[in-house]
């Protein structure tokens, strides 16, 4: 079995010579895991049922009846997103299942490891007694952990942030409840989705392959046709044999080594540092 380190920006600022120890990494459940093969290579989605668990549901459902296999990019934008999941390839097609109700928010819990980064709105204004962290791999905008003992159900509110790697679902400017097959993938950071498009993954590792996906119209980001890149095959990773499936593992917010990224990225982006600049190192088995 072939094992693949894939070492992400960063990763590349730490300065200490010595990777991360085993207990430091976290394994992304193979059920929360999307295989996407495309004309451009692999990109695997961490898929997050916390934040959204009816779009979760509608993923591996499309997923497992082969719905994506062959459908293409229809809409790259340069510094802003890659989309998909239109079989029409227009823009305005779908699945025959309803269209989903939006998941902007979340009751956060603890099921994923989450850390607090000070420091990262970099001018953005949110409400007081709010802080920015990761949940799991997702950055996002949430009331802090000392607030759970005081709601009914253990929890607290949090919205994901649209970070570069972010997965989110598209959908109608018109109607927030709209969303059905098609999805984007987050190049750049944009904060003018937040709170307004259903968060519902984060791509694991590297992003070579979205990066190299080719690049549409500069204003509609439309691809011509004949250029688009495809995604050739989606499943999810508990249907693939053992022996076969990726096996993915991302650095755990809660361990020292985070913390130890944090301050190097910190230190490296000065009073440009944001919640956003923060990508997990991954390993990849297979």
């Amino acid at each position: 079995m072939r094992l693949l380190a894939c070492l992400t920006a960063a990763l590349a600022v730490l300065s200490t010579p010595a990777l991360a120890q085993s207990s430091d990494w976290r394994t992304v459940d193979p059920d929360d895991l999307l295989v996407i093969e495309t004309t451009r290579g692999r990109i695997l989605v961490e898929l997050f049922p916390e934040v959204a668990p009816g779009h979760v549901e509608r993923m591996r459902t499309l997923a497992r009846r082969g719905f994506y296999d062959g459908v293409p990019f229809h809409r790259v934008m340069a510094g802003f997103m890659a989309q998909t999941g239109d079989p029409t390839g227009t823009g305005e097609g779908g699945s025959d299942l309803p269209d989903m109700a939006a998941e902007f928010s979340f009751r956060r819990g603890t099921e994923l490891p989450y850390a607090e980064v000070t420091g990262t709105d970099r001018g953005f204004t949110r409400p007081a007694g709010v802080q920015l962290g990761l949940f799991g791999a997702l950055p996002v905008q949430t009331q802090p952990d000392g607030q759970m003992f005081a709601t009914r159900d253990g929890r607290v509110d949090a919205t994901a942030w649209f970070c570069p790697g972010v997965v989110g679902a598209a959908r109608t400017g018109q109607n927030i409840n709209s969303a059905n097959s098609q999805f984007y993938i987050m190049t750049a950071p944009n904060m003018s989705l937040n709170g307004q498009y259903t968060v519902w993954g984060h791509v694991v590792g590297p992003m070579d392959a979205v990066n190299l996906l080719q690049i549409g119209d500069p204003v509609s980001g439309v691809v011509p046709e004949d250029l688009r890149d495809r995604m050739t095959r989606v499943r999810v990773a508990s249907d693939i044999p053992v022996g076969e499936r990726p096996v993915a593992r991302v650095l755990n917010v809660s361990s020292p080594r985070f913390g130890q990224l944090v301050e190097e990225q910190r230190a490296a982006r000065g009073t440009r540092f944001s919640v956003c600049d923060l990508t997990l190192p991954s390993e990849i088995e297979n």
